[in-house]
């Protein structure tokens, strides 16, 4: 169960938080002043910590300052009243994962309590290890693997092609496009772009462009003054200025309108924003990486998209495969899934039944990682012992077929090859002769194939990887 340290003299407002997060499944604690805050932080292993701005005996700057010193790992939300709002700007430079204004909406809150823990979940499950702050190596090491829940470094070839890329790309300022299914994890991957950049201590701001209505899109990007239409309430600051010195991430860039891909452009180019009601420009250094499961080009050539804006943001791509095409990471990511729930769950199941693996290997995983993590997620939580089964699956999984093809196919083309160079003798030839028929003879279940041939599954996989059978 996440733990979550409320600090708000305000007695009520605390209360009502705790009881609304509790009933959200959070382990919730509450300090009225910022000394007795900072004594629970030393006494207990807290995810996040939601700071009221003013305090009695201290404010939000001071607080974070201590936190961030005290324990790193932990994450930090800062609450504040309408006119805290730049200074809340300022404080997320600082290290704070984000700001809640006053009033406090439930939805709102959720939503940001639940990214921070995720964001910060790799951090804090290593809270045991001793700091190295001043370890240059290992403070990379730590930021290059903190976003890898979802998109783990694995064995195949297409993962350690994607890190090369983003180790490549990542010490630079370049515009990046991430393209990719939906769910393969493009957000992630942006955070780990962001990680490995001189940007690492500076804000992540991840827009989602899809939920954008046309009137909100401009506000939403650029701000605006209190006043400046109906409804402007309060001075708002945009997506653009409270990236102001680390990254803004768009996911799903081509929902947007013509109109404000017009707007965007003029910023990029010139790097000032303008808030909506205001004279005053300000200066923008912001690195930009966008995200789409749609072709840009194609929406270019039907009028969608605008060439100019494209190649702005076009100046180095990655295409993160599909999971399907990733055999070699599937059981290393539903491991990694399995730890994490466990963590969340209070669970302790260690392991997946050998019919699950050969499931989640033959299965095809149209939403990708997004849809792994949440059948593992739902798996541990229908498991009573340690080892996940068939039947906490599930039907649209543990009914699934794969058509015979796709494996026989593949088969086929092997037999039908010119003789491989690559293998190094007829002993070697007739050995996977040897596979491909023990695979046929058991309609290709991998795990009676491996018992036959008296292997072990994993050896199987390399084997069939080698002679081009997924």
């Amino acid at each position: 169960m996440k733990k979550i340290l409320i600090i708000d003299d305000e007695v009520n407002v605390a209360l009502l938080l705790s009881k609304f997060l509790t009933r959200n499944g959070f382990d919730v604690t509450t300090a009225s002043t910022g000394t007795i805050g900072m004594e629970y932080l030393k006494n207990g292993d807290f995810n996040l910590v939601l700071c009221d701005f003013r305090l009695e005996d201290t404010d939000g700057r001071a607080m974070l300052k201590n936190i961030k010193t005290q324990y790193p790992k932990t994450g930090v939300i800062i609450i504040t009243g309408y006119s805290d709002i730049k200074m809340a700007v300022e404080l997320i430079k600082m290290g704070a994962y984000d700001y809640i204004t006053k009033p406090l909406y439930p939805d709102e809150i959720l939503n940001t309590i639940t990214k921070a823990i995720e964001t910060h979940y790799a951090l804090v499950e290593d809270r045991a290890t001793p700091s190295s702050t001043g370890n240059d190596k290992s403070s990379r090491e730590n930021r290059k693997q903190a976003f890898n829940g979802e998109f783990v470094l694995g064995a195949s070839r297409a993962s350690k092609e994607l890190m090369r890329q983003i180790e490549l790309v990542a010490p630079t300022n370049y515009s990046v496009i991430i393209m990719g299914e939906s769910g393969t994890g493009k957000e992630s991957v942006a955070k780990s772009i962001h990680l490995n950049s001189p940007r690492y201590n500076q804000p992540f701001i991840a827009m989602d462009c899809g939920s954008l209505t046309k009137e909100l899109a401009a506000s939403e990007f650029f701000g605006h003054e209190k006043g400046s239409f109906t409804g402007a309430l309060y001075t708002k600051i945009g997506h653009f200025e409270m990236a102001n010195g680390g990254t803004l991430f768009l996911d799903e860039v081509g929902n947007l309108s013509y109109e404000i891909q017009a707007a965007l452009l003029r910023t990029v180019q010139e790097r000032k924003v303008k808030r909506i009601g205001s004279t005053k420009e300000i200066n923008l250094d912001v690195r930009i990486i966008i995200a789409t499961n749609e072709n840009l080009q194609e929406g270019i050539q039907k009028g969608r998209f605008r060439e100019d804006l494209y190649h702005r943001f076009n100046e180095f791509s990655i295409w993160i495969p599909p999971l399907r095409e990733r055999g070699g990471d599937i059981m290393l990511l539903a491991e990694h899934f399995l730890k994490l729930a466990n963590h969340e769950l209070g669970r302790g199941v260690t392991s997946f039944s050998p019919e699950v693996v050969d499931c989640f290997m033959n299965y095809r995983w149209q939403g990708n990682v997004r849809e792994m993590k949440n059948v593992v997620r739902r798996a541990t939580l229908m498991t009573e012992g340690t080892e996940i089964a068939m039947k906490a699956l599930p039907l649209e999984i543990s009914n699934y077929k794969m058509p015979v093809n796709d494996f026989s196919s593949q088969a086929e083309n092997y037999e039908m090859r010119e003789p491989r160079h690559d293998l190094k003798n007829a002993a070697l030839e007739a050995e996977y002769d040897t596979i491909i028929k023990v695979l046929r003879e058991v309609n290709f279940n991998k795990t009676k194939a491996a018992e036959i041939l008296n292997i072990d599954r994993k050896t199987l996989y390399n084997k069939m990887k080698a002679i081009n059978i997924k």
